[in-house]
């Protein structure tokens, strides 16, 4: 309720007072700051502990395998589905914008980070040049590689390195409890976020894109509702009660534009809805760059909004290039603001048949999409880690149906609980 009040409450500070709006901005900041700074040895910890009381090594491996034969299909579903539905609806169609029109400055920044996202250099990437370094960046592919491994090598040493694990469970503990006490500021951090949003931005910069901004909310939904809905279904829960489970932090990630403002309260609130803990370690740090629902079905949306509203034809065989280089781009984009448009521009930058000079025209509203964006994937994250958790047969079921069957989510806040039960 403080981060939904919070949100109206810099929606309209913003909208009448976009100067005052526009000076919040350093309380979002700080607060996403103070959460970042703290997700890379929460991750960290999850991981090493999860893994390290594991009995069976070769489990990490499968559910792995599971995780990423998840992210994959379903990634590239929402592509599909964004390119279906720009067919369908043609939001850009009648535009006639002459792309050597465009006042391209303000992509350019964009273009030069895209062009450090190749695939060789994303998988080289994963591997930290020293552990502490991993930490400092706060790069979670990297901190997550050597979580695994460390909790490999852990459980493979077996009692000798006992007190170690019980001392990483003890700092875990502690770190949770930082977690708890920073997410008091959540409503903090949501109104400043909102209020510089909408006082930057101003709710009139969407009118005349209203068509893309409404096409692409109104295809997330359905894909929330029907896709992810029929996934949730098989896997024996309602998505709709799990939106309720997890909408105060859907809220937190609404007012800050980020989804990892709320990673550290999804894990807790997976292991508190019957996940393992080290599933849950696994699958939704990695979903963070492996399973980005919402960016995939932005990108294919957005990259034909773009050739449509520049009376450029695109092949079925030039669509599915695009598909392709989407597919490969996406992966390894963050959940942060700003990399859905980031990718987009690295995926453009290599299919030459839509002009990345395009992006002009979409720069001013995707602020507004990036909210979406982070929404649906922050869903599909919680969605992947109860399914493989459902594929491993590891779901504690009587906490399970505490959530979804009998709905008792407990207290309906953004933060982790006190540490964990230790039974």
């Amino acid at each position: 309720m403080q981060v939904l009040v919070a949100i109206v409450a810099g929606g309209l500070i913003g909208h009448f007072a976009p100067e005052t709006g526009v000076a919040l901005k350093p309380l979002g900041d700080a607060f996403i700051r103070l959460v970042k700074m703290i997700i890379a040895p929460v991750i960290f910890l999850t991981i090493v502990t999860g893994i390290a009381g594991m009995r069976d090594l070769g489990s990490v491996g499968r559910v792995a395998g599971k995780a990423f034969g998840y992210f994959l299909f379903f990634s590239t579903i929402a592509l599909i589905v964004g390119l279906v539905v720009a067919n369908v609806v043609q939001p850009g169609s009648g535009m006639h914008i002459d792309p050597a029109t465009l006042e391209t400055a303000a992509v350019d920044d964009y273009a030069a980070q895209a062009k450090d996202q190749t695939i060789t250099n994303f998988l080289m990437g994963i591997i930290p040049e020293t552990i502490i370094g991993a930490f400092a960046d706060g790069n979670l592919l990297q901190v997550l590689f050597f979580a695994i491994s460390f909790g490999v090598a852990l459980a493979s040493v077996g009692a000798p390195a006992a007190p170690l694990v019980r001392l990483l469970e003890a700092a875990g503990a502690g770190f949770f409890r930082l977690v708890a006490i920073f997410m008091r500021a959540a409503p903090i951090g949501a109104f400043g976020a909102f209020a510089f949003t909408i006082g930057r931005y101003g709710l009139g910069s969407i009118a005349n894109l209203a068509m893309l901004v409404g096409t692409f909310y109104l295809t997330s939904l359905l894909f929330v509702i029907v896709v992810l809905g029929v996934v949730a279904r098989l896997a024996g829960f309602s998505i709709f009660t799990l939106i309720a489970y997890l909408k105060a932090e859907l809220l937190l990630v609404l007012g800050t534009s980020s989804s990892e403002s709320a990673l550290p309260s999804l894990m807790e609130k997976m292991e508190r809805a019957g996940c393992p803990r080290p599933i849950v370690g696994l699958v939704v740090p990695t979903g963070y760059s492996f399973n980005l629902d919402g960016t995939n079905i932005y990108m294919t949306l957005a990259a034909l909004f773009i050739a449509q509203a520049t009376d450029i034809d695109l092949s079925l065989g030039d669509q599915l290039l695009l598909l392709g280089v989407a597919m490969l781009s996406s992966k390894g984009a963050a959940g942060v603001t700003g990399a859905g448009f980031i990718t987009l521009a690295a995926t453009l930058s290599i299919v030459p048949s839509v002009p990345i000079a395009g992006m002009a025209l979409i720069l001013g509203i995707d602020r507004f999409m990036s909210e979406c964006r982070a929404l649906t994937n922050f869903i599909g994250n919680a969605v992947a880690t109860i399914v493989v958790s459902r594929w491993e047969g590891a779901v504690d079921e009587a906490a399970f149906d505490n959530v979804f069957k009998a709905r008792n989510f407990g207290m309906q806040v953004a933060v982790p609980g006190p540490e964990a039960d230790p039974d």
